[in-house]
């Protein structure tokens, strides 16, 4: 069995200058994959003000940060654009992950897209991802629908799956008690 991994996505001070929805329970739900997986990757935008070593580049305080967690920095949407994501996983021998964070119609969407396409196996946390309200849609409605695009991606052999939070958790349970 592959290991339980699990990549956080911007889950930065700089990026939640900008309200996101339901802070609290995202990051609640991201701290229950972070503790029941054997791997946390976090990635970590790099833009303006957010700069390594900065307040705003910092992860938020209360996500959890396991003593062995990798960290990924990247300038694009795209968390494997010009990035050591791919050689990470590779190093981790990975080729399926959780994915959860920020911001669900722009990093974490373009992260499951190409991820996808490159041939990881990816299930996103659909309860753990958040965005802000944009101009003609809110924040909630952006995830319901990036939620079910996903679950309908057209990707044969190789679509991503979109499982809360606790059937993610329960899953990772039953293979290691299988074992």
């Amino acid at each position: 069995m592959s290991l339980k991994t699990v990549v956080v996505v911007d889950m930065q001070n700089g990026v939640f200058a900008t309200p996101r929805y339901d802070c609290a329970g995202r990051v609640a739900r991201i701290n229950q994959l972070i503790d029941a997986a054997d791997r946390s990757i976090f990635i970590m935008h790099r833009e303006g003000e957010m700069q390594e070593g900065t307040a705003s580049f910092a992860l938020l305080a209360e996500l959890r940060q396991p003593d062995d967690a990798f960290y990924v920095t990247k300038t694009a949407c795209d968390s494997f654009w010009r990035t050591e994501l791919a050689a990470t996983l590779a190093q981790l021998s990975v080729d399926e992950f959780v994915i959860c964070g920020c911001a669900t119609d722009y990093c974490v969407d373009t992260t499951i897209k190409v991820g996808a396409g490159l041939g990881y196996r990816i299930t996103v946390a659909a309860d753990a991802h958040t965005t802000a309200n944009r101009t003609w849609v809110s924040a909630e409605q952006l995830i319901g629908q990036h939620n079910e695009v996903w679950a309908g991606l057209s990707l044969p052999g190789n679509p991503p799956q979109v499982k809360s939070t606790a059937e993610i958790v329960a899953r990772w349970a039953r293979a290691l008690s299988a074992h």
